[in-house]
């Protein structure tokens, strides 16, 4: 018999009719190897059961890039001259057949001299087929995939939700996944760096909006606008400048930009700048309430009152629901002692947003002002139980309580809102204020002092240094009073009351040229913010001139001048006759004339079935749920105190 004839093959891989042959859906590319050399050398092998089967290959032609015809011949031409024709499958379950099928030759060739050199060939098929990526695929290490985009949506309310319950590090850590899945979204690295600037940790919080701006490419402008409002704050005024004209550039519709850059001008006494600002955000992002509202308190401060009506007014059209606009209307008409209609804006701010807490607050104030004590204490009362984490409400509460009620129940409204925000300076200096009318002297410089430790540059603290002025002069420290009304006038050189208390503090020590010479210094460096009547010609320069005249005079552009002429027409029509405002009943000027400085008309709107519709609350027990809040602050510090008792014993507890 001739061992190597073209029929004759050794069946290393089982025929399809065994039940372990199910491999052939699993295989993979295959390739031709050479048999080794000790193949060459075996003895004849004879079967005892069947004719040898030719061995059974399916080769993927694509990847080898033959036709199945040429490798036929191919694997012929290769038995011809003595090489075995070896076909590699996958290791998982082929091998295991491979082993069976080798396990058959050793039985049928009786063991013996062939025993050794099957062994071999099976050694060394093994450790070619470890070598062998395609063997092994967990050694391919694949990129990590990114998440589906829905989690970063989630991700991001995550986050938000855990900063409102003042779980910092468990929202920074969400929002670090967030940016490093996707950096090139501005959305985490915004949410990221508010993150920080809540925490008062403004470095981090800078460094990274500069890695946002990076990872954006320059083109989010919310990144920009945001890193230009932190400088803001931070007073570096130039490099907030630079961030807002580079928020402008990125998006020139991103209205928060405009308006921010607005704010700041108007903060800085530039009015006129501001009033061109605002224009631009009016034309290149329409009708805005934040934009009207600012144009608005310009308008009101400039004395003309009808086209800020009218400003007004549009803000309101803008957005129904914008408690702030309705908020700023009421404020300036209560300025101007229209009372009826004060008090109509503010129960429109109520009803558009029935949880705002400023609303409720500066309703009550303003009732309270009026002489609405009780009104005044429901107002703020229903603020509370809607906002219970608010230490404003707590704190004038706590005034109003003080001045028409018990000290007592004061005091204690005044702790609880220095419990909810330690850092709030102004419930520190008021209850300061409130314990040195009461003759607590000690116990007030102690809370004043607590109130500079928080922050001594805030305009609070100015007033917190007036304030401590004022009681060091009262009871005779004249030369401490002086330094404290220094400090205060370093951060704030603006205060009129503090330089005159100043004033007053030199004429009672027996030296009015000091004093007039204090008074005369207050007049020559104080900030005057100059007002332009005809800001409404602004508009000229709000683009290049030569730009302009050359857009016109090739007409490439006439919807801007028709939108430009659309604006003039409507101020022009607010200034002259103001026809939108008197379509408003309630608002005409004849109304304002009879209801001026009067307060006793009474409205339409009903508190307490407004509170019980919309805010699910009872007026009725609201005594009951503010004394809870009180007593649930009592036993709260009653167990810290406690504790604190119980670990100075050393952990053992003493009955007295």
């Amino acid at each position: 018999m001739h061992l190597f004839s073209p029929k004759a093959h050794f069946p290393l891989l089982p025929s399809p009719s065994s039940p372990t042959s199910n491999f052939n859906s699993n295989l993979v590319s295959l390739s031709l190897i050479a048999a080794p050399p000790s193949l060459r050398s075996l003895p004849p092998v004879r079967s005892t059961n069947s004719s040898p089967a030719p061995l059974q290959h399916k080769v993927d032609n694509a990847q080898l890039g033959v036709d199945e015809d040429d490798q036929v011949e191919e694997d012929l031409e290769n038995a011809r001259e003595g090489l075995l024709v070896v076909r590699r499958p996958v290791k998982d379950d082929l091998e295991d057949s491979a082993a069976g099928s080798l396990a058959e030759i050793e039985e049928r060739s009786g063991g013996g001299e062939g025993t050794p050199s099957v062994s071999k060939i099976d050694k060394g098929l093994s450790e070619f087929a470890k070598k062998m990526m395609m063997f092994e695929p967990e050694r391919v290490v694949a990129g990590e995939k990114r998440p589906l985009g829905i989690n970063l949506e989630l991700g991001l309310y995550r986050a938000k939700v855990l900063t409102r319950k003042y779980r910092f590090k468990e929202a920074e850590e969400i929002l670090l996944k967030c940016i490093s899945f996707w950096p090139e979204d501005g959305r985490a690295y915004v949410a990221l760096g508010k993150l920080f600037s809540k925490q008062s940790k403004y470095t981090e919080a800078k460094s990274v909006y500069e890695r946002g701006c990076q990872a954006t490419q320059g083109e989010n402008s919310y990144i920009w606008q945001c890193w230009a409002m932190l400088e803001s704050k931070a007073g570096n005024i130039r490099r907030a400048r630079e961030l807002f004209d580079a928020a402008t550039v990125a998006d020139k519709k991103h209205v928060a930009a405009w308006h921010g850059w607005a704010v700041l001008e108007i903060q800085q006494g530039n009015i006129k700048k501001a009033r061109n600002l605002l224009a631009k955000g009016l034309k290149y992002c329409g009708g805005n309430e934040y934009i009207y509202q600012s144009l608005a308190i310009l308008e009101a401060k400039g004395k003309r009152f009808k086209r800020a009506r009218y400003l007004f007014q549009q803000a309101t059209k803008c957005n129904p629901k914008s408690c702030a606009s309705w908020l700023a209307w009421a404020q300036v008409e209560m300025q101007q002692q229209n009372n009826y209609t004060a008090r109509k804006l503010f129960e429109e701010a109520v009803q558009a947003s029935p949880k705002n807490r400023f609303a409720w607050h500066i309703w009550a104030l303003f009732e309270v002002n009026q002489g609405n004590i009780d009104r005044g204490r429901k107002l703020l009362k229903i603020g509370n139980a809607v906002n219970p984490r608010d230490p404003v409400i707590l704190q004038s509460l706590a005034l109003l309580e003080y001045k028409h009620s018990s000290t007592d129940l004061a005091r204690s409204l005044f702790r609880k809102a220095s419990a909810l925000d330690p850092r709030h300076q102004p419930v520190w200096v008021a209850w300061g204020w409130m314990e040195w009318k009461e003759g607590n002297i000690s116990t007030a410089k102690e809370l004043y002092q607590r109130a500079l430790s928080i922050d001594s540059t805030t305009e609070s603290a100015a007033r917190c240094l007036q304030a401590w002025g004022v009681l060091e002069q009262r009871i005779g420290n004249l030369s401490v009073a002086r330094r404290l009304f220094r400090s205060s006038l370093e951060i704030n050189s603006q205060s009129y009351v503090t330089w005159m208390t100043l004033a007053s503090l030199e004429d009672r020590r027996g030296d009015p040229v000091r004093a007039e010479e204090i008074r005369n210094l207050y007049y020559q460096q104080r900030t005057e913010l100059v007002d332009d009547a005809s800001w409404v010609m602004g508009f000229t320069d709000i683009i290049d001139p030569a730009l302009d005249s050359l857009k016109r005079l090739l007409n490439l552009d006439p919807s801007f001048e028709l939108k430009e002429q659309k604006i003039l027409r409507s101020l022009e029509t607010a200034n002259n006759s103001s026809n939108e405002f008197l379509r408003n009943p309630t608002l005409t000027d004849n109304v304002l004339e009879r209801e001026e400085n009067t307060g006793s008309y009474e409205s339409d709107f009903n508190l307490d079935v407004f509170a019980k519709t919309k805010l699910s609350l009872d007026c009725a027990i609201l005594d009951v749920l503010l004394r809870l809040c009180l007593l649930e602050e009592m036993e709260k510090r009653c167990a810290s105190k406690i504790k604190s008792y119980v670990v100075s014993c050393n952990g053992k507890i003493i009955v007295m």
